[in-house]
């Protein structure tokens, strides 16, 4: 049985955005009980958090104000908190006597005026890493990747149109019998286009290319079957979902053309994995192996990677998979993409966490790792991680190695085979990263925290130069 998602209403924290959005609506209590037919004396209680916001409430208030009620996820107000913070925790505000608490209140109660802080800060970097040179200062204030990242975020990563158009483009074109045959044939009789396969002599940089005057889709030899497999399916999601598409991608979030068009590549992504994995025999199949990735990916022959970005798909209501984060990272530790459906959160402007066991991953190429990493606020996930390669141009090119994470809260781990004779008691003491991180003994850290006063002492040295451990003095051992 599939594990309903939690209902976001239950919360009384949401009572700060009821009282946000009351004023911005010039009202008063009285004023909005009488239109949601509720006593003003309760409508106090559920806006100082001391009541929750009733599911029946917010429908009415969706209703009265026509809202999205994506507005009022939490996960938002998280992650926006969580941005906000590492905003703050630039040596640039260590003067400033903010708490932790005054910034989050005010993600939570001034989302917009967050927001607008975040772009502000993005501006400010970007605008200091192209140097004095006006020419040479980047104008764009957000960066579109982020833009795209913030946008999948919101949405859950899950796009129920989407879903249905693979569905029926999947039947359509028979996949269920010979997945790479029925993209192929969808491709030439239903949609007019000639597909073939080009020798990489001819252009080793170009996986896939489609010309749209001669209708010509041309993917490269270098690609495996189910690569192969997946760039057709990303195509035919471009050609017949151009329109569900460009709707989806007016989102606000998506502030620059380039961002649009990134989004757009992401949702034909999308579509692809849910061609490739059809939603409900997928979700049975994770179900009932456990989610064991390797498994996952003989059974629908695809790759890890491609297992992983569809396990954290699986959100239709009343078939909910379990809630993954996911990250693929390079050996630099360049965070390439980013997705938290577990809660956890993600560094935005400053290097992640080296203990996260991602990173670790490359120290045994091949090989699963798993952690369950605690985080300062007491967090648990259960984290596995593993290495992959990238596709190479043949023996004399170098293959790109990536490692990616998949984890979830450390209540889900017993439902994954990879928790299996481990000791879920045991943790690994982790961060989001360092200035925002209050360990200060930790042995790998590469900056002070913020809330930490730098102690130079030339006499001693302990386990990290910003370590605290060194300031108390040693027993003498005689």
């Amino acid at each position: 049985m599939t594990k309903a998602s939690k209902v976001p209403a239950a919360s009384p924290r949401l009572g700060q955005k009821l009282r946000v959005l009351r004023r911005r609506e010039g009202l008063t209590q009285q004023q909005l009980a009488e239109r949601l037919k509720i006593s003003p004396a309760y409508l106090n209680l559920i806006e100082n958090g001391k009541r929750p916001l009733p599911a029946q409430v917010l429908i009415a208030l969706a209703q009265l104000f026509q809202l999205d009620l994506s507005a009022f996820a939490e996960d938002d107000d998280a992650q926006l908190g969580s941005d906000l913070l590492e905003v703050f925790g630039d040596p640039l505000f260590d003067a400033t006597e903010l708490v932790s608490q005054d910034i989050k209140e005010l993600a939570t109660t001034q989302p917009a005026v967050a927001r607008a802080v975040i772009s502000l800060y993005r501006a400010f970097t970007a605008r200091k890493s192209g140097g004095n040179d006006a020419e040479n200062r980047p104008e764009q204030t957000s960066v579109p990747s982020e833009d795209v990242s913030d946008f999948l975020q919101r949405h859950m990563n899950y796009f129920p149109e989407i879903e249905e158009l693979a569905e029926r483009v999947r039947r359509d074109a028979r996949a269920d019998e010979d997945l790479g045959r029925g993209l192929n044939n969808y491709l030439e009789d239903r949609l007019g286009v000639v597909v073939e396969i080009a020798r990489a002599s001819a252009d080793p940089a170009t996986l896939r290319r489609y010309d749209p005057l001669q209708k010509r889709l041309t993917v490269s030899e270098l690609l495996p079957p189910r690569s192969r497999n997946f760039q057709l399916a990303h195509q035919i999601g471009l050609l017949t979902g151009s329109e569900l598409f460009d709707q989806l991608v007016k989102d606000p979030l998506l502030q620059s053309a380039d961002a649009r068009a990134l989004a757009r590549v992401a949702l034909a992504n999308d579509f692809a994995g849910a061609v490739l994995f059809p939603y409900m025999p997928f979700l049975e199949a994770a179900e009932q192996s456990r989610y064991d990735i390797e498994l996952l990916g003989h059974r629908f022959r695809t790759s890890f990677e491609q297992v992983c970005h569809r396990l954290c798909t699986l959100r239709r209501p009343g078939a909910v998979g379990v809630p993954f984060h996911f990250l693929r990272v390079d050996i630099a530790g360049n965070i390439s993409k980013r997705f938290s459906g577990s809660g956890i959160r993600f560094a935005r402007f400053a290097g992640a966490c080296p203990r996260w066991n991602v990173f670790s991953a490359f120290l045994t190429p091949g090989m699963i790792k798993t952690q369950v990493s605690e985080f300062p606020d007491g967090a648990r996930y259960f984290c596995i991680s593993c290495t992959i390669r990238k596709v190479a141009q043949g023996y004399t090119q170098r293959h790109a190695l990536h490692a990616v994470g998949l984890g979830c809260d450390l209540e889900y781990a017993k439902k994954l085979v990879y928790a299996d004779g481990v000791d879920l008691g045991h943790v690994i003491p982790v961060g989001v990263t360092c200035r925002l991180c209050e360990r200060e003994d930790c042995s790998e850290r590469a900056f002070p925290a913020q809330k930490a006063q730098l102690v130079v002492d030339e006499n001693v040295r302990a386990s990290s130069f910003y370590s605290s451990s060194g300031r108390k003095p040693l027993p003498v051992v005689r």
